[in-house]
């Protein structure tokens, strides 16, 4: 009787191991199974030099969603981000969306002014004032051959 009762605990434990496991592999992978938290915005920009799936999407210096994919319109030259923003983050229709670099040689992200007024932007809808990111290595070339203009 006791050689059951310790395999019983031992079964326990096992299962009380594994769905910690799956617990904290939910958390930090940042998977949902009951729906997602997020909605989709595109944004059009000339180049996406750096930008990863993934990199954060920041307003105000705080971090409201990431960078889902990427798409490239033949039609228009521009590439389209696909940004997954926190559903309760609200975005007018008159933002401007943004590629920067945190420090010097640090990673992209997408950053947001949210705009002050017009409409709420909705799943589905686009940025439509954008800014591509300033090729630092360009800039280094053009002030080093006598490029730069005053």
């Amino acid at each position: 009787m006791k050689k059951y009762s310790k395999e019983t605990v031992v079964g326990i434990f096992v299962v009380i191991g594994m769905f910690c496991i799956g617990y904290m592999t939910v958390k930090l992978g940042n998977v949902g199974f009951l729906g997602d938290n997020t909605y989709s915005l595109f944004a059009r920009f000339n180049t996406v030099t750096g930008l990863r799936v993934g990199n954060p999407v920041n307003m105000l210096g705080l971090e409201i969603g990431s960078v889902a994919g990427f798409k490239m319109d033949q039609d228009a030259q521009v590439a389209i981000v696909e940004l997954k923003i926190k559903r309760d983050i609200q975005i007018f229709d008159d933002a401007i969306a943004s590629i920067k670099t945190e420090g010097l040689i640090g990673d992209k992200y997408v950053g947001i002014d949210a705009g002050g007024g017009g409409d709420l932007l909705k799943s589905g809808d686009t940025i439509t004032e954008t800014e591509s990111p300033i090729d630092l290595g360009d800039l280094i070339s053009k002030y080093a051959f006598g490029d730069v203009k005053k």
